[in-house]
């Protein structure tokens, strides 16, 4: 049997989850939870072998607790479910490089034989957003935007970015929240980090 966690804050939707993969043979559903604060906990008690996890669960988001979940069980192996076009979700959940990536809209038959795959060892990526990965891939930012993260990343305040490109704080700040919704991320670091980790800066 392979041991599996279900982790989907979406009540209906963990409930679809459950249920399908309950009846699945050779599958059996050791825990499920609402919520991220308690995953790694149940996880160790009842040692999954996979873990679904939706990459917009509450309180810190899927891709931390999948992080913390590796230190602590590296052999249970994630399966991250990602919304549909939505490209923050897919940028948090590829830098955790989970061995399961696919979308909360697939076929209840894909998700069975990604935790199958996933399982064995294979890696599992959901074509739909495969296609999404690669141009996210490619650097969605402007060469200004490029300009003021990387010098945000050294430290520099909004003002000092300012003075340094001789600029408004205010375009500066335009700048920044337009570099956050291009890479959808939630914040000034937030978006150092997932510049960086693309080696996009």
């Amino acid at each position: 049997m392979i041991r599996t966690l279900v982790a989907e804050h979406v009540h209906l939707l963990r409930i679809g989850l459950v249920a399908y993969l309950t009846r699945e043979p050779g599958i059996d559903v050791v825990a499920e939870l609402d919520e991220g604060g308690g995953l790694v906990t149940a996880a160790a008690e009842t040692s999954p072998e996979v873990a679904v996890i939706d990459v917009d669960l509450p309180p810190a988001g899927g891709a931390a607790v999948a992080t913390e979940l590796r230190e602590t069980l590296p052999d249970c192996a994630a399966v991250m479910l990602v919304g549909s076009g939505d490209s923050g979700g897919l940028s948090r959940a590829l830098a955790v490089q989970p061995l399961g990536l696919i979308t909360r809209e697939a076929p209840v038959d894909l998700l069975t034989w990604c935790v199958r795959r996933v399982a064995a060892g294979r890696r599992v990526v959901d074509p739909d957003l495969a296609r999404t990965a690669r141009a996210i891939n490619e650097n969605p930012l402007t060469p200004r935007e490029q300009e003021v993260l990387r010098i945000a990343a050294d430290g520099a305040t909004t003002d000092e970015i300012a003075a340094l490109l001789s600029v408004s704080a205010k375009t500066v700040r335009n700048h920044l929240s337009r570099a956050f919704v291009r890479i959808g991320a939630r914040n000034r670091l937030d978006a150092i980090r997932i510049a960086n980790e693309h080696e996009w800066l």
